[in-house]
């Protein structure tokens, strides 16, 4: 008799097994609260409909911060120490951020610990740069009166696939000034 349970036992055990493994991470793997932030004043609309895969997207956690001058079809346009481009949102007419949630899952924010924390390269002017406090309680960059944020759609430093989207999002110059809007 105990040889004709041993393979009952073994089957589902590896049933148990297999159970145990097709369960999904967030119900086995404690969780991590995101922070909150409040409801984006920008439609989530505006957003555009591509998504870059989570691995492709750029930086953005608070840190020092360097912005630059880089060429490119568009002009001398602002980047960050890498080469990649940075944007500027015009329903930041106020210098303050309204991209948040899903807008700024495609649009992530440049982010500084301080203002003392950013440096600007050559052609730059130092006295342009600022931080502007998010909701969230972090601070992202400001050059002039647009406060900076990355696309996730540019994968390569040079690449501006997010310029002119939705006739909201452009590059900046080294006067501050979008460029193409």
């Amino acid at each position: 008799m105990h040889s004709t349970l041993r393979p009952l036992f073994l089957v589902l055990g590896l049933v148990a097994l297999l159970a145990a493994c097709s369960t999904p991470a967030a119900t086995t793997a404690p969780s991590v609260a995101a922070p909150s932030v409040a409801p984006s004043e920008a439609p989530a609309s505006e957003a555009p409909a591509s998504e870059a895969p989570a691995s492709e997207a750029p930086p953005s956690a608070a840190a020092d911060a360097t912005i630059a001058l880089a060429t490119n079809a568009l002009g001398e346009i602002i980047v960050d120490s890498e080469g990649k481009t940075l944007y500027a949102f015009t329903p930041d007419t106020e210098g303050e951020s309204t991209c948040y949630d899903d807008c700024a899952a495609q649009w992530p924010p440049l982010l500084a610990t301080d203002a003392a924390a950013i440096s600007a390269g050559a052609g730059l002017d130092a006295t342009k740069l600022s931080t502007v406090d998010r909701t969230d309680g972090t601070k992202q960059v400001k050059y002039g009166d647009w406060p900076l944020y990355y696309f996730a759609g540019d994968s390569a430093a040079g690449d501006a696939n997010g310029q002119g989207l939705g006739t909201k999002w452009y590059v900046v110059d080294s006067a501050g000034a979008l460029i193409g809007q």
